[in-house]
């Protein structure tokens, strides 16, 4: 007799005994009949847990070999937070299948199961959600400097929210299927109930629409300084789903709802740069050397700390006042923040200039005559 057919006998002799063991037997006692039942779902949970500890090696080991290749670390973030998920999976999975295999009542298993299932439902859910997670959290941050990108760090959470409620709902619908629940009688009662909270909430609806807008559209962005057309002017604190919140100079808190701000003009500072122009109006006596006092202004510019050189400040003779010669005098800054500071520099050196060259500025004079005759 062969080696190759004993080593085939031995084996088949094993897989019969182990059948043999497991089916039962009419002369089998009570004890006997669950001892081997129970062992039969222990070797089941066994396996599985042996199963999760191999795949979960070999994820870390070689997962990580091959996600070493790629030029991204997306797929080393992906596989890192999924492995624990996985091994999760793999062991509620043995322990539903050792649940089903013991000879319980029909009831019991029905609901013990049912709890099993409905928590590898949520592992799935989970598993999905936080490979969803760092997918955006990754195109995110390589978008943040793109001002075209569809996904910005501020529309991330809301983002995040959507996918989670995506997510509960065909966990819900799953749960509902297995338990063999009518799910289009369901879905017809939450649309219902969805018409009647829209109608109930359709200005919240509107300013929840209307952040979605400014999230996509991209108007500005956190941080960013805006003026509104009533005048008031201020950085950009937060942008909600419902309202926006803009922090004043004054260190106060406008709250605006989204509505209300993306059916207004506004003006953004911070774009297409942070550079700010300003500009300066003053007026000389007549009889000034209009050439000398442009000349004057632009080199008194210059003078002033945080005036850009490039571009080069200009200074214009704009109109013929009442009582003065009317100049303008323009100027670059490198950021918006800092366009007041520098301009009352530029107000302190125009006037110490002025007063070095001689050079007026007149004060507003109006003349009264009195005929007495007609008084």
């Amino acid at each position: 007799m062969s080696t190759q057919y004993l080593n085939g006998y031995s084996v088949n002799r094993v897989f019969e005994f182990i059948l043999e063991f497991f089916q039962s037997q009419e002369s089998d006692g009570f004890l006997l009949f669950w001892a081997r039942e129970i062992l039969g779902a222990l070797l089941i949970l066994a396996f599985f847990w042996m199963l999760s500890n191999l795949i979960v090696w070999v994820l870390n080991k070689w997962g990580t070999r091959l996600t070493s290749f790629t030029a991204t670390d997306l797929d080393d973030r992906v596989l890192q937070r999924v492995t624990p998920h996985v091994y999760r999976f793999l062991v509620v999975l043995g322990v539903y299948l050792a649940i089903r295999s013991l000879p319980l009542h029909e009831k019991l298993i029905l609901v013990v199961s049912g709890i099993i299932f409905i928590s590898l439902v949520v592992i799935v859910c989970n598993l999905i959600y936080h490979a969803i997670d760092e997918l955006l959290k990754w195109y995110a941050a390589g978008q943040e400097d793109t001002s075209g990108a569809v996904l910005s760090r501020q529309m991330l959470p809301v983002a995040e929210k959507i996918i989670s409620l995506f997510l509960m709902g065909a966990a819900l619908i799953v749960v509902l299927k297995h338990f063999n629940y009518d799910i289009f009688s369901l879905v017809t009662a939450l649309g219902i109930g969805s018409l009647a909270i829209g109608m109930a909430a359709k200005d919240t609806l509107a300013h929840m629409i209307s952040g979605f807008t400014i999230m996509i559209d991209r108007p500005f962005r956190i941080g960013d300084r805006i003026q509104l057309v009533g005048g008031q002017i201020g950085d950009v604190a937060d942008i909600g789903l419902r309202s926006t919140k803009i922090k004043t100079l004054d260190n106060q808190l406008l709250i605006i709802p989204n509505s209300d701000l993306c059916n207004t003009m506004l003006t953004n500072q911070a774009f297409p740069n942070s550079r700010a122009k300003g500009r300066i109006n003053v007026g000389v006596a007549y009889g000034s050397d209009v050439d000398q006092v442009k000349a004057l202004l632009v080199a008194t510019a210059l003078e002033a700390e945080g005036v850009l050189p490039d571009p080069l400040p200009e200074a214009f003779f704009v109109s013929f006042g009442d009582s003065a010669l009317n100049m303008s005098l323009f100027f670059w800054v490198e950021e918006y923040s800092a366009l007041f500071a520098t301009t009352d520099r530029v107000n302190s050196l125009i006037i110490k200039r002025f007063r070095e060259y001689t050079i007026d500025i007149p004060f507003p004079i109006r003349t009264v005559l009195i005929d007495k005759g007609q008084v």
